[in-house]
């Protein structure tokens, strides 16, 4: 079951040699990508230049078992020097903050690598539009970590959507509530709050591209709908803070259909609560991550439904992103991991000169990540003219 039977079919006869750029010691995100990549089999993990500074980037090598000379003091000596070894890496994962996202994507896109990028994109739409190109120049296999895409029962909403489950698409809510950033941790020496909170690392956006890209790209997602303008209220809750912490916005869908976004790091009570719930003139979905393994499904006049993957059968979408039976829970690592597996499907066709399966497309990418950044861009432009609407397309 899962995607280790889909992939089974797969002619690469290796495990997909995988670098990294960021994610050393003190890092959050590039431990969660290592487990993700480790967890179906598909990569080993052999080069890194995993910090800024050459000496921790040595010793974070070192503490992941990477060979000595494959512990580079930088991302450009890693894309040069691996780019020309005969095993050198097939793929490179980006886990930086924001602020070093283009340039690396870029110099690895140029030295044949593929890529796997943390989100969002860049912190510029110029340098989105500019990547977008490389990618495309490229022809290389490029793939955006928004790690919710990947949960088994997200992807089976978008099917039951995309099917025509829930009829015409009326209204779209998408929420994602944190409390950590409630008080001032980034004055604390806490190294996460510190980068996010930072605009020379984090980009004009805080929450708002921290935690608002992935709410609007799930509501793309999920939908398939496409936004084409945004009112946006941005705010700044905690005094000195240099970024926002709290974002509403109101959605406009081609197509007419009407939405709202709320994110916030300041929202006392909640964890990581990410859930959107949408509405179509026959029937209505649910997901929230904190439940991340059911759908409530409710057709007009009849009694809500909560759909487990134990009654999936012919969803297809549920089956390719789950490893185990249903009532074990598929959770965040799961959900990451799927990303994973899915570009190392795209990988390895691309490799080995064939299409790939085409239930392994559904990994957001350069495209998803342009529109997040004009998302993010439009937001920011809203909120300092008073909410005004502004386009997206």
């Amino acid at each position: 079951m899962g995607s280790l039977e889909v992939t089974a079919g797969v002619k690469a006869t290796r495990k997909l040699r995988l670098g990294m750029v960021g994610g050393g010691r003190g890092a959050f995100i590039g431990a969660v990508h290592r487990m993700a990549s480790r967890l179906d089999g598909r990569y080993q993990l052999v080069a890194g230049a995993l910090s800024s500074d050459p000496r921790r980037a040595r010793a974070s090598g070192r503490d992941l078992g990477i060979a000595r000379d494959r512990c580079y003091a930088s991302y450009q000596e890693m894309a040069q020097k691996e780019s020309r070894r005969e095993d050198g890496i097939d793929a490179v994962a980006i886990v930086t903050p924001n602020n070093v996202h283009f340039k690396p994507a870029k110099i690895f896109l140029e030295a044949g690598i593929h890529v796997i990028l943390d989100k969002p994109l860049t912190t510029t739409l110029q340098e989105a539009i500019a990547l977008e190109k490389i990618v495309r120049k490229s022809r290389l296999i490029f793939g955006l970590t928004h790690t919710y895409t990947g949960y088994p029962m997200v992807r089976q909403a978008r099917e039951m959507i995309l099917g025509g489950a829930l009829g015409q698409v009326r209204l779209v809510e998408v929420e994602y509530p944190q409390d950590w950033l409630a008080v001032p941790l980034e004055k604390s020496g806490n190294k996460q709050a510190q980068w996010r909170t930072d605009p020379k690392r984090s980009g004009p956006a805080g929450a708002l591209g921290d935690i608002g890209s992935h709410a609007y790209n799930m509501a793309c997602f999920v939908t398939g709908l496409q936004c084409e303008a945004v009112a946006a209220d941005v705010q700044t809750f905690v005094p000195g803070r240099k970024l926002d912490d709290n974002i509403h916005v109101l959605l406009r869908f081609k197509g007419g259909a009407k939405g709202m976004l709320w994110a916030s790091q300041v929202a006392v009570g909640c964890e990581n609560d990410i859930r959107i719930r949408v509405f179509g003139d026959k029937a209505s979905l649910e997901w929230r991550q904190e439940e991340m393994n059911y759908l409530k499904f409710s057709r007009y006049g009849e009694p809500s439904q909560r759909l487990s993957r134990s009654g999936v059968g012919s969803m297809s979408s549920a089956v390719h992103a789950s490893r185990v039976p249903a009532g074990h829970p598929e959770g965040y690592i799961e959900a990451f991991a799927q990303l994973y597996t899915d570009l190392a499907e795209q990988i390895c066709a691309h490799i080995d000169g064939r299409r790939p399966d085409p239930a392994s497309l559904l990994v957001p990418g350069v495209v998803e990540g342009v529109a997040g950044v004009r998302f993010i861009d439009a937001v920011l432009r809203s909120s300092r003219r008073n909410s005004a609407w502004m386009r997206l397309i």
